[in-house]
């Protein structure tokens, strides 16, 4: 009796509801803000489901117009009488039972057939009805219950809610939001900033990021004017990455600690030399839930031996702490040309949120569980990368350069395991290996100062490494040859330097004991005795020496 009354109440007919839903769109239907809500969710990979008391044929269009799936919608569904005459339905004449929002209790029933078939952790329940309030009260319902109050307000689902809200709005401004900062403002720093600073403004659909992201810029004079200023002025470095625009939402700031203050995550992208510093001025400055990514290429020695950029970050200031590594000559990521590089991480939750940080349609990003492997990998290519030089200076062709990199890839790839036991093959095989590494040998800052060091000493210029990064560089580093320096006292350490000559015979170029020429004979030149200005011999191998030049007469050798 009670099914007739509601029934004869509805009393509509398959064209009413045509005639209702062409007449009420979707969007009028919507209250605002919810349309966002859902959009934020879904982009961050959170499923959402429509489960009402009302109609299915009334709820799908809606949940069309929200992006909803219809195997998402929980609704109830119309019986139809069909006429024998016109073989069409005419008459509404019950509900079909198999929904569960056609029982008592239908809401909970539904989240429960949502549990059954999906694996989730935890279940919201958003609503402004007792019906709603019922999904959390009974075993196996939601797990929380949001009250809205933004159409109707019952004083029972309001006391009883978790949390009561009047707009949607401010469920999507409590969706956690990441603050973003960037400590370094390099070449490869603005171009990673170019990309960070789109990603957190335009190509933010799940609203994830905080649109203004800080950058920390070493000052200088720059054009008769501090650097800050010219890059907030401008959203450009003109003096490291001139053209290539950083986005209207980064911010130089010249204070390392009022840059990383409230942050989130922290990119670190700085000469390596200069991280220890950092952290050690950092060490209670930031965030204890934050977590960082490095996108730096070094390592620092100790006297018990080498430690990575990314494990110096994690012991001075607790952070979990990935590594960006890939084929990224700032300037093609600035001008928007296809790229890629890997995220080594060991917390993957972390390593998620960083992709969707990096990721854009013209740089892809991968994950690799190996963060010390694509941290040798950048670390150690630029050591190749200068021997690349040495061979371009040369004037040889691709046989000899072909040679050299293949020989550095596997020095890079044997080192690096010796180092660490838990690096992956392949991760050499990654953009942080073999990709990187061409880049790095054909078009690289490393191999370029290489290049032109070749060049002028087998003209008989007597000019050293340290002169030529001021020259070509325009103030940034040269991590090759530091690199080289800090790899070479772990291998005389070791005893190690015979089983990697290329990295031997390339140290000892760039210290001055060898001629530039003498890179195609780095099969023997580690076996060499070293000549002592007085003319004696040593067996003695230059670790991290200062460099010595090389007489005029050695550069036709």
């Amino acid at each position: 009796q009670a099914l007739e009354q509601r029934l004869a109440l509805i009393n509509c007919t398959p064209a009413a509801i045509k005639r209702f839903i062409q007449a009420h769109p979707p969007d009028s239907r919507l209250v605002p803000g919810i349309g966002a809500l859902i959009k934020a969710l879904q982009a961050r990979g959170i499923a959402v489901y429509l489960i009402s008391g009302g109609f299915r044929e009334l709820t799908l269009p809606i949940a069309k117009h929200l992006g909803v799936p219809k195997e998402n919608v929980y609704a109830n569904r119309m019986n139809w009488q069909w006429d024998d005459e016109t073989g069409e339905p005419s008459r509404l004449v019950g509900f079909d039972s198999n929904e569960p929002t056609a029982h008592n209790l239908g809401k909970p029933a539904a989240i429960a057939r949502i549990r059954q078939a999906n694996p989730y952790k935890t279940i919201a329940m958003v609503g402004d009805g007792i019906t709603d309030l019922e999904a959390v009260q009974v075993t196996g319902g939601a797990d929380l219950f949001i009250g809205f109050g933004g159409v109707v307000q019952r004083p029972p689902v309001a006391a009883a809610a978790e949390w009561y809200v009047y707009k949607y709005s401010q469920l999507v401004e409590a969706l956690k939001r990441y603050t973003v900062a960037m400590i370094g403002s390099g070449a490869w720093a603005c171009a990673a900033m170019h990309v960070v600073a789109q990603n957190c403004l335009a190509y933010d659909a799940a609203d994830e990021f905080v649109d203004e992201v800080r950058m920390w810029v070493y000052e200088e004079e720059f054009q008769g004017s501090k650097l800050t200023q010219l890059i907030n002025a401008r959203h450009e470095n003109p003096k490291y990455l001139p053209g290539i625009n950083l986005g209207a939402n980064t911010v130089a700031d010249p204070d390392l600690e009022s840059t990383v203050r409230g942050a989130d995550i922290l990119i670190f992208c700085a000469p390596h030399q200069f991280i220890r510093s950092m952290c050690k001025q950092l060490i209670g400055k930031v965030k204890p839930d934050a977590f960082a990514i490095s996108l730096i290429k070094g390592m620092r020695v100790r006297a018990d031996g080498p430690q990575l950029i990314s494990a110096l970050i994690t012991q001075y200031l607790a952070l979990d702490c990935s590594v960006l590594m890939g084929a990224n000559i700032a300037a093609d990521i600035g001008r928007e040309q296809l790229s890629e590089a890997v995220i080594g991480y060991s917390n993957l939750e972390n390593a998620q949120v960083l992709k969707k940080l990096f990721e854009t349609r013209y740089f892809n990003i991968s994950l690799t569980p190996d963060v010390a492997g694509a941290e040798m990998c950048g670390t150690l290519k630029n050591i190749v990368a200068l021997a690349a030089g040495m061979v371009d200076g040369l004037g040889l062709g691709p046989n000899s350069k072909a040679t050299i990199m293949r020989q550095g890839l596997g020095e890079m790839r044997r080192f690096s395991k010796a180092l660490y036991a838990s690096v992956r093959d392949e991760t050499f095989f990654e953009s942080c290996g073999v990709a990187d590494l061409i880049a790095t040998c054909y078009g690289g800052r490393n191999r370029l100062v290489a290049l032109e060091y070749t060049t002028r000493r087998m003209a008989g210029a007597t000019v050293s490494f340290e002169q030529l990064e001021g020259e070509l560089l325009q103030g940034q580093k040269l991590q090759g040859v530091l690199t080289s320096n800090e790899v070479q006292e772990i291998l005389q350490q070791r005893g190690w330097e015979g089983e990697y000559p290329l990295f031997s015979t390339v140290n000892r170029i760039v210290n001055g004991y060898f001629p530039p020429s003498d890179i195609v004979n780095f099969r023997e030149v580690p076996s060499r005795a070293i000549a002592s200005d007085g003319g004696d011999v040593s067996d003695e191998v230059v670790g991290a020496g200062r460099p010595r030049p090389i007489p005029t007469a050695e550069a036709s050798g």
